[in-house]
């Protein structure tokens, strides 16, 4: 008797571990089909950012990099005339540690929300105190620091994704741009 107890206490525990495996198993499928999908998504706008010391100032700029994908960007997808964020999904966003000179206007230390105007002869650049907003949802001409405008250069070569440069020109002064498609904007500062 005591055989037969025995016998069926192996043959249940072997069961209930095979049973165990093949949970496992399954469950470990899922989880790596789960990454696999994820892995094979791409972003359509990934978020980067991009960074420069000139002399002591650290000016730092955040953003969502959307793709042409074939479209017509400026007077299509994005009407000319109306605030645009400057990238996608959340505001761009531009920081620095020291007070800069745009335009002889006076951007103080700090984080600002990047938006503009595109148009087909001159874009309007604002940099805007609400900086944390998704898009354009929340912004406000009376909360603009600085507004400059700028006229637009055309290229024969399509920027897939927008970009951004700081460029440094000297110890005291640098420029950034905006590219994409087959336009981009740029503007000088000194640092103050």
């Amino acid at each position: 008797m005591k055989q037969i107890v025995f016998f069926l206490v192996v043959i249940i525990i072997s069961f209930s571990c095979k049973t165990e495996e093949k949970k496992s198993t399954i469950n470990h499928d899922n989880h790596i089909k789960e990454q696999t999908k994820s892995t094979k998504k791409k972003v359509l706008s990934p978020h980067t950012s991009t960074m420069k010391m000139i002399g002591d100032t650290h000016i730092h700029i955040d953003y969502s990099s959307p793709g042409v994908r074939n479209r017509i960007i400026f007077g299509g997808l994005l009407a000319y005339d109306q605030v645009w964020q400057a990238g996608a999904h959340m505001a761009t966003w531009i920081e620095t540690n020291n007070d800069l000179i745009i335009d002889s206007k006076t951007l103080p230390a700090g984080k600002y929300g990047f938006f503009t105007i595109p148009s087909k002869g001159e874009w309007t650049i604002m940099f805007n105190s609400n900086w944390n907003q998704h898009g354009k949802d929340e912004y406000d001409e009376k909360d603009d620091i600085v507004r400059l405008k700028v006229k637009p250069k055309f290229s024969e070569e399509t920027v897939e994704h927008l970009t951004y440069q700081i460029n440094k020109v000297n110890n005291e002064s640098g420029e950034i741009i905006l590219s994409w498609e087959k336009v981009s904007v740029q503007f000088g500062f000194k640092i103050k």
